[in-house]
């Protein structure tokens, strides 16, 4: 059994060292073990702070968190800090790029701001159960009826309440080296609550994360927060532009911090 251990201990770094897809499969396994054993240690903290569901617990989970990006080798060059220090509630709207834009959203998350996610997330272990505690808006994404039913709750208590909601209006994941068009709910929820708009991009992944090759290595990933984008006055007929506005300058943010050239593509879907 001695000689068991000596051989794996021997082995392990070298298979971690040598074969990418095996560093690939290792941190992803630990980027998830390690977000549940986080999670584990921040549902009782998170009830003896607030005494149960409550925004003010992003806070616990923002300090348990930030550490994490240190243990994958990711660092965040952020850029336009200011104009996220506004006062009341807001949307924030940001592209989907895969599980690690989470390590991002916890390094800009402001004071009061939780966020839309999947209905599936609620069943993911402590996950789930601690993103429930943070007051994250779970939607089906199936039932479009139930998701506008959820939306327009959502633009109430943000009024009621004074809390920032955090969207990807992408709706599912992307890792294709441009925006996908953008689903409208973001931007009703807004309109609804006359709350303005904070688009934030994050850079590609592309030099150090690639899901279908594979690789997953160290790397920096740029993260631009864009100047405001009003909705007073706005309704629900301008809900299109509004989405359309959005997704252009995103895009066109996208494209500068990613270094890519700007290539034409479609305004944002319905």
């Amino acid at each position: 059994m001695d000689a068991l251990w000596i051989v794996l201990a021997v082995l392990v770094p070298i298979v971690l060292c040598t074969s990418s897809t095996c560093v690939f499969y290792f941190k992803k396994c630990f980027y998830v073990a390690w977000m549940m054993l986080l999670a584990m240690v921040a549902i009782p903290i998170c009830v003896l702070w607030s005494g149960g569901r409550d925004v003010e617990n992003m806070r616990v989970i923002r300090f348990m968190v930030r550490h994490v990006k240190y243990l994958l080798g990711l660092r965040f060059e952020v850029s336009g800090w200011q104009h996220l220090q506004l006062e009341g509630p807001y949307v924030i709207i940001s592209n989907h790029q895969s599980s690690l834009d989470v390590l991002g959203l916890i390094e800009v998350l402001p004071d009061r701001c939780t966020s839309i996610a999947k209905k599936e997330l609620m069943y993911a272990g402590t996950v789930g159960l601690v993103c429930w505690l943070g007051g994250i808006v779970f939607i089906n994404r199936k039932k479009t009826d139930t998701a506008k039913s959820v939306m327009a709750e959502a633009a109430k208590t943000m009024v009621d309440k004074q809390i920032r909601l955090w969207i990807f209006p992408e709706g599912t994941r992307n890792q294709k080296g441009d925006l996908l068009p953008f689903k409208k709910g973001a931007f009703h929820l807004a309109v609804q609550a006359q709350v303005p708009i904070v688009p934030v991009v994050f850079s590609s992944y592309n030099n150090f994360y690639l899901r279908k090759e594979k690789q997953f290595t160290s790397g920096t990933i740029k993260l631009k927060i864009l100047p405001k984008i009003e909705t007073k006055g706005l309704t629900s007929d301008d809900v299109s532009a509004l989405s359309d506005k959005s997704y252009q300058v995103m895009r066109s943010a996208f494209m500068e911090i990613s270094g890519m050239s700007a290539q034409s593509n479609g305004p944002s879907g319905h």
